[in-house]
């Protein structure tokens, strides 16, 4: 079950990603995190900014609202989703198969 966690702001969401795959998709659930892959490659932020993109169009959120909290250079990181609720968001993600 992802260990989603209530902020202040919204909800931090922990992703496990995958960078220089070869489609932009989200892979499910391990350890608590949501895995993602990205076609980025892992340089210069490229990927933590697909890592956004991605996010945004599956979960419905604008990219504005997604700020990366921690793990920049880490595959693993954590996602504010700013204005969300964790039960909402669950929900959302749940519908995408995970």
């Amino acid at each position: 079950m992802l260990q989603l966690e209530t902020h202040p702001r919204g909800v931090v969401l922990p992703v496990r990603a995958h960078a220089g795959a070869r489609r932009n998709d989200v892979l499910g659930e391990r350890d608590g995190m949501l895995r993602v892959a990205v076609t980025a490659a892992p340089e210069k932020g490229k990927a933590n900014r697909a890592i956004v993109a991605l996010l945004s169009d599956k979960l419905g959120a604008s990219k504005s609202s997604i700020e990366l909290l921690a793990g920049e250079t880490s595959a693993k990181k954590r996602f504010l989703i700013v204005g969300a609720d964790v039960d909402e968001l669950r929900t959302k993600i749940e519908q995408l198969g995970v």
